[in-house]
């Protein structure tokens, strides 16, 4: 008992070291943070260190598509601490400024077209011809709803910009043609599953998520990953409509570089414990290190557009971020 005592002291002061000043405040109760399905990953690990530094928190965590995870709090109330969306615009849009002072931009991403050993073609696809192997007779491929998780949207605009750089007419609508339905699901993290058991070939996904299950992927050209923010002038050649904040409208979404973004609610109902966890994460030697190791190249400082937004944001989160539009 006395080896394991030590063993379990030793971790909680490695933690503490490693992330410093993050341990200072004893802090109890549950946190509630509603996030995109492609953070799982990357929040299990933070989770687990905040948790050893601070025994009295729960992280109390939900998955899901990030423009559903906001109208769960913007639309039927449910209550949060902490929402993390994979495109900074859903929080601008659903949360901004009734339920939220601030939005955090913290990391990016891209596109990559996923698949296994047991997928069809999978010894002949690359980044030349998948737009080819996915039109082939018998071949399953999908991307999540474009109404509820921006995994989906992004994957509808990386098939559009496909057209534009490869100068292929009428590619996209010979792809969206050959998509069934059934191939779409609320949320991207639901295809791995399809995939892993070989009733998927292929599935449009973040790089991040792909890295952080294993997956095999084709990694396309800057012009259509929305990876890179200069190349965004070519990315708003895509444009999605997708449903509204209310029943019968719709929202058009144009096409930009991935940038995840964060924020805590007004109404948080732990708000001591969720600003310390945003402190945390958004740290480089904390969250920010576990995103960069997990494939998701963080924002380090995080960014917010403005100093006005600056000066909304908990004294603890503004020595952490950096002005930038």
């Amino acid at each position: 008992m006395r080896s394991i005592s030590l063993g379990v002291i030793l971790v909680m002061l490695s933690l503490v070291s490693a992330v410093p000043g993050f341990a200072t405040e004893k802090l109890s109760g549950d946190v509630i943070m509603f996030h995109a399905g492609s953070l799982s990953v990357p929040l299990a690990k933070m989770e687990k260190e905040f948790e050893a530094m601070h025994p009295g928190v729960d992280i109390k965590r939900e998955a899901g598509g990030s423009t559903k995870m906001a109208r769960m709090i913007s639309e039927v109330g449910k209550p949060a601490d902490i929402m993390a969306s994979a495109d900074y615009v859903v929080i601008d849009k659903n949360l901004i400024p009734k339920f939220a002072d601030f939005n955090i931009r913290f990391a990016t991403n891209q596109l990559v077209l996923c698949y296994t050993d047991q997928s069809k073609y999978a010894s002949e696809i690359n980044s030349d011809n998948w737009y080819e192997i996915i039109q082939k007779p018998g071949v399953v491929w999908g991307h999540s709803d474009p109404n509820l998780d921006p995994c989906g949207y992004r994957s509808v605009m990386v098939m559009q910009l496909a057209e534009k750089f490869y100068g292929k007419e009428g590619l996209f609508d010979k792809l969206i043609k050959q998509r069934k339905k059934e191939w779409v699901r609320p949320k991207s993290v639901e295809l791995i599953s399809l995939l892993k058991t070989g009733n998927m070939d292929y599935a449009w996904e973040y790089l991040s998520v792909a890295v952080q299950h294993g997956l095999k992927y084709i990694t396309l050209d800057k012009h259509i990953n929305l990876s890179d923010y200069k190349y965004n002038n070519f990315y708003k050649q895509a444009k999605v409509t997708v449903s509204g904040n209310k029943p019968g409208t719709t929202i058009e979404r144009v096409g930009k570089s991935i940038t995840y973004g964060i924020t805590k609610l007004k109404d948080a109902p732990n708000k001591a414990a969720a600003t310390a966890f945003m402190a945390y994460m958004l740290s480089p030697e904390g969250g920010l290190k576990i995103l960069k190791e997990m494939g998701q190249p963080p924002f380090v400082p995080a960014i917010v557009p403005d100093e006005a937004m600056v000066k909304n944001m908990p004294a603890e989160l503004q020595k952490l971020v950096k002005v930038n539009k």
